[in-house]
């Protein structure tokens, strides 16, 4: 089974854009494995939009750009398999690519086969140029079924940008992972708010396809192809990538592993937050509602994990400093129920104590903090 737990690797899109080439992409699969990210659970190295001349040749095939790819994609293939990694790549439904390159609609099994040919393990599948007369959903659907013919596992990441309420439908159709949002930016606004909007639809995330709240802007400090002026520090991208692995949703690097700062490395890397994300249940976290709109800046989390841990989650979206309420009645262990919590922080280490009734911290501006929780008797 593809995608037991939500899909990790790299893509090239977020830091290169159209600035990508065969040796970028035999550098960065050697940095995945140099620096430790294959070994922490990231598998996939996906060169994205923009690999390919503007038209197909005589026969009908998308041809790899000689001058970005001079030994084609098969060999770039092999030396990412070499590495024991996987190869991703990227086309559209529409008759063109988000860029203006050849979109695979009415091509689907000449090119799914292609991809299989050329050792391809991933197919990003984006919605741009899709002609007003087809249906969206048989367009997918055509793919995912292509792809099946051609007999290779490949994973198939449905990539509509949220149009056509993807979460109601792309599991159905084959897909391994759908976007469900616009493209993210470097900044905190961005994924802020997409984490956001996603909450009520987490409950249709889980083993086998997952909701792709777009790749991570972890560590591009405002260099790169989506960089904004605004520059995230690092508490930003601690919130990031805690909402990310919170949420159980595909982890994609976008930045440049090759030349990524130590905390941000550290970051990606941290196996207790791998963990959450990769946990076999999948369970999305859970919220309560009221105390969510008390105060649109801050929000106290709870997951519940596969081995019978507790995650708690507080988040601090504001300018400034604000206690994160979570009461533990809200999660199942009131005070009269005899148990407390005793927390311990997952990104310090620190141990906070035995908690009965509440644990409400106090949290600086744009911060944020996450526990395990362990059941103790009063």
């Amino acid at each position: 089974m593809l995608a037991k737990t939500p899909p990790m690797g790299w893509n090239s899109w977020n830091t290169f854009g159209p600035n990508i080439s065969e040796q970028l992409i035999l550098e960065t699969c050697d940095a995945m494995v140099e620096k430790g990210y294959r070994d922490a659970g990231y598998e996939y190295i996906v060169i994205d939009d923009c690999w390919c001349l503007r038209e197909r040749n005589a026969e009908g095939f998308i041809v790899p750009d000689p001058e970005k790819f001079p030994h084609g994609m098969k060999y770039v293939a092999d030396y990412i398999h070499s590495k024991g990694m996987k190869f991703g790549m990227y086309s559209a439904a529409g008759i063109m690519t988000c860029a203006g390159y050849p979109g695979s609609y009415g091509h689907e099994y000449q090119d799914a086969q292609m991809f299989a040919d050329w050792g391809v393990d991933y197919l990003k599948y984006d919605l741009c140029h899709f002609p007003g007369s087809a249906d969206c959903k048989n367009a997918y659907m055509t793919m995912s079924m292509a792809l099946k013919a051609t007999g290779r596992d490949i994973l198939f990441a449905g990539c509509s940008v949220g149009e056509h309420e993807p979460a109601t439908w792309m599991k159905s159709v084959g897909a391994h992972m759908y976007r469900s949002t616009g493209d993210i930016t470097d900044e905190f606004e961005s994924f802020r708010w997409i984490s956001e909007t996603q909450l009520k639809k987490l409950c249709m995330s889980g083993p086998g396809c997952f909701n792709d709240m777009d790749m991570l802007v972890v560590g591009m400090h405002g260099k790169g192809n989506v960089a904004k002026e605004e520059v995230c520090s690092e508490n930003d991208y601690k919130i990031h990538f805690a909402l990310w692995c919170l949420f159980g949703v595909p982890l994609m690097i976008g930045g440049d592993v090759r030349n990524m700062d130590e905390d941000c490395h550290a970051l990606l890397t941290n196996k207790e937050l791998i963990a959450i994300n990769q946990d076999p249940e999948n369970r999305p976290p859970y919220w309560d509602e009221r105390q969510r709109y008390a105060s649109q800046f801050r929000m106290g989390m709870a997951k519940f994990l596969d081995n019978g841990e507790l995650i708690l989650a507080y988040f601090n979206h504001a300018e400034y400093p604000l206690d994160v309420l979570l009461y533990f009645d809200d999660i199942g262990v009131p005070y009269s129920s005899g148990y407390g919590l005793e927390l311990t922080d997952i990104l310090t280490g620190e141990n906070v104590g035995v908690k009965f009734d509440f644990y409400n911290p106090r949290l600086e501006g744009r911060t944020c903090r996450l526990f395990k929780a362990k059941f103790v008797k009063r």
